[in-house]
């Protein structure tokens, strides 16, 4: 059964545990938890290198590398962190503020072949590799209650790490270029979740986020073919990421 399956079996159990209450939950004070998921992300990429007359490649070369790179690689990993908030409650709306941070391990590689065409058989590949960690975010709540279930929406700020990790080599000449560099992007996060009382304080949630980082870039200068170095070619390195959260969670309020 995986994490999103659960969402939903905690959602459906909570719902119809629900009616077995006879008193309304109170939601307003503070409230701190812990939560468990899984975020799949979709990024992506390609590599670019720029034609230079006094580079290494041809004019055909660098375009028929960048189309050979153009290409979307998936970095999923588990998710897990802490949470803290605060609720208001008027009548059955409930406004709220929470502040989260989670560690958030997930990369994933993608590589391609191609052929030089101005000098075929001799061939090139492009190793792509993008890695995130961390998401930290800061929402608003606004939220229906009822008897013991919450429903609400959340928006706000987040923000997590992408890394690019690349490499080119290539058979014409024994040619090699790598980048890796990290980056911190903010983004606005918005999703949906629920929330059910469990008694003694004590209640569990199930709760859906999205966001869109956008796009992070680098350059090299490193090509090098047979020990010789050929810096006018210039290669830029692009990843994109967008980002859906599905997570579990436990909040204790005071």
């Amino acid at each position: 059964m995986n994490v999103r399956q659960i969402t939903l079996a905690i959602a459906l159990y909570a719902v119809a545990s629900g009616a077995a209450f006879a008193q309304a939950t109170d939601w307003s004070g503070f409230y701190v938890g812990g939560n468990l998921g899984h975020a799949r992300g979709s990024s992506d990429r390609i590599v670019s290198p720029d034609y230079s007359a006094t580079g290494y490649f041809s004019a055909s070369s660098t375009p028929a590398i960048a189309a050979s790179s153009v290409g979307s690689v998936d970095p999923n990993g588990i998710t897990f962190g802490v949470a803290g908030g605060y609720n208001h409650q008027n009548g059955a709306m409930v406004f709220g503020f929470e502040i989260d941070v989670n560690s958030l391990n997930g990369d994933d590689s993608r590589s391609a072949t191609g052929t030089y065409p101005c000098c075929a058989p001799t061939a090139y590949t492009v190793n792509e590799t993008t890695e995130i960690s961390r998401l930290m975010s800061a929402r608003f709540r606004l939220g229906y209650a009822h008897n013991q279930s919450l429903f609400y929406v959340t928006a706000g700020h987040a923000r997590t790490k992408i890394e690019m990790r690349d490499t080119f080599t290539d058979t014409f000449a024994s040619a090699t270029e790598s980048f890796s560099g990290s980056r911190t992007k903010g983004a606005f996060i918005y999703g949906l979740g629920y929330e059910h009382d469990l008694k003694n304080q004590w209640s569990i949630k199930a709760e859906y986020l999205r966001a869109d980082f956008g796009t992070v870039t680098g350059t090299s200068t490193n090509l090098n073919a047979i020990a010789t170095p050929f810096p006018s070619n210039v290669f830029h390195h692009s990843a994109g990421l967008d980002l859906d959260v599905f997570r579990i969670g436990f909040n204790y309020r005071f």
